[in-house]
């Protein structure tokens, strides 16, 4: 069941979307980490994980892809602030049960709203450019996954999803 209009925070008393006042709150030292993953055929993650993929190291390219996002999230997403991250990582690692890559990425920041959307920006981003750079050889590639895994900090408090 949808949550009412009055528990959404984007969302004015008439409906119309704005972008949250964070002023009054506290700052404090916020962290997310989100995954997602990228299955492939076995043969594409060989292929990879020996560096021999045309277009390059495809898991660099991907984590720097997936930083570089985290730090652009409020550019991408609307009614997102613009946070001074102090801390990205973005963690790719191979996944032969998928087969595939897995993909965990961290975002932390001492402030006034939490990091979520740029965790799962960043996830997301370096997922799509495993997809770019190995496409030539596997386009059934397919992304699935993308989730909040945990956050921590703010009024809201911790989070930690279900396993």
């Amino acid at each position: 069941m949808a949550a009412p209009a009055s528990a959404l925070t984007h969302l004015s008393p008439d409906g119309q979307a704005n972008m949250v006042d964070v002023g009054e709150k506290a700052e404090t030292v916020r962290t997310a980490v989100a995954e997602g993953c990228v299955t492939m055929k076995a043969e594409t993650l060989a292929t990879i994980m020996a560096g021999n993929a045309k277009k390059g190291d495809v898991i660099g390219a991907a984590r720097i892809a997936g930083i570089l996002a985290a730090k652009r999230t409020h550019e991408l997403i609307p009614l997102c602030h613009p946070l001074l991250l102090t801390k990205v990582a973005v963690d790719i690692a191979e996944d032969t049960a998928l087969p595939g890559l897995r993909v965990t990425a961290l975002a932390r920041v001492t402030g006034k709203t939490g990091v979520e959307m740029e965790a799962l920006t960043a996830a997301s981003v370096a997922c799509l450019t495993i997809y770019d750079m190995a496409k030539a050889v596997d386009r059934g590639m397919v992304i699935s996954g993308l989730r909040l895994v945990e956050k921590t900090g703010g009024k809201s408090g911790d989070f930690r999803a279900a396993d």
